[in-house]
């Protein structure tokens, strides 16, 4: 038998945290880092920059991002960017709609990424994905916005990486 100790895995989420609420900029990461989803385009000159060309597995995962502000109401996508191994995106999570309370409780952002990548999954027909997610709480303008360039120009970071 093997006496080796493995560290114990800490768990991501907030104790404190019900995640309903508030804006979160969100990574999803494929299984094994397989690049699955999309490459990497260069633009035929300097003055067009690289662009997401996606895979059959991208246009799923594209469809039901999409679908996330149609099923739940007090969640809406801002922006997102689907990238050869991951994805991201900001959601952002309402606690009231016009100046009432939800009559039950709004979903929150666990739900929400579990119910993308089951869609996906069920639509693929395997699970692609590893099994959990990084979340960042987005406390302040400059937070968004970060967040917005990160995805912005998520591509072009990648094409740089890939021709180094």
């Amino acid at each position: 038998m093997n006496d080796k100790k493995y560290p114990k895995r800490k768990h991501p989420r907030l104790k404190d945290n019900d995640y309903r609420y508030g804006y979160y900029f969100v990574t999803i990461c494929v299984k094994d880092k397989k690049r699955l989803l999309s490459r990497v385009i260069v633009g035929r000159d300097a003055h067009i920059p690289p662009q997401i060309k996606l895979s059959s597995y991208g246009k799923i995962v594209e469809e039901n991002i999409l679908k996330i502000n149609e099923k739940y109401e007090n969640a809406k996508i801002e922006n997102y960017i689907i990238m050869p191994n991951h994805i991201h995106f900001i959601v952002a999570l309402e606690s009231e709609r016009d100046g009432g309370m939800w009559a039950s409780r709004p979903t929150s952002l666990i739900t929400i990424v579990k119910t993308l990548k089951t869609l996906v999954t069920k639509k693929i027909g395997i699970s692609i994905w590893q099994s959990s997610f990084y979340e960042e709480g987005i406390r302040s303008q400059k937070h968004y916005e970060n967040a917005w360039n990160y995805i912005e120009y998520n591509a072009l970071k990648e094409y740089a990486k890939e021709t180094e």
